[in-house]
């Protein structure tokens, strides 16, 4: 054997096989690679995407929580606006209610008083009719003198 026509041949079967590689083999093999990195590459940019999408999502939240803080607020404050204007209200005619009811118990009274004036005034000149009976010792008829116990009782 003959170490240059070895060599030779080693030579001749390393550029075949580098030959059938390079055509063959090494065209799948970077499209795989290509394939990958490209899948790869998307990932992280869904993976980036995601981050600023949950940041974007974890600033609404917050602003959502802040608006529905605040929007709770305001309805307590209404909500204890309207108690205050609600019980102003009822006191308002609770007093009203009262005013009237005094007054209604003033009139009343009012007419209990003239009423119990006309009784006495008729019991007056009842007494006054008597008396006069007895000191004239005779009777006196309310009918005949009824102009003058009409004056009689205007009189007291």
């Amino acid at each position: 054997m003959n170490l240059n026509a070895t060599l030779f041949a080693q030579m001749v079967v390393f550029f075949i096989l580098w030959w059938v590689v390079a055509k063959f083999v090494w065209p799948p093999l970077i499209k795989a690679l290509d394939e990958r990195a490209a899948k790869v590459a998307e990932g992280l940019a869904a993976a980036e995407k995601g981050k600023v999408d949950l940041d974007l999502a974890t600033k609404r939240a917050d602003q959502a929580l802040a608006e529905a803080k605040s929007e709770g607020t305001q309805r307590i404050a209404e909500a204890e606006k309207r108690a205050q204007q609600s019980a102003e209200e009822i006191k308002q005619n609770a007093q009203a209610e009262a005013a009237r009811i005094i007054a209604q118990a003033k009139s009343e009274a009012e007419q209990q008083v003239i009423r119990a004036r006309d009784v006495l005034r008729n019991e007056v000149a009842v007494l006054a009719v008597k008396g006069a009976e007895q000191i004239l010792r005779r009777e006196v008829d309310p009918k005949a003198h009824a102009a003058l116990l009409d004056q009689l009782k205007a009189e007291l």
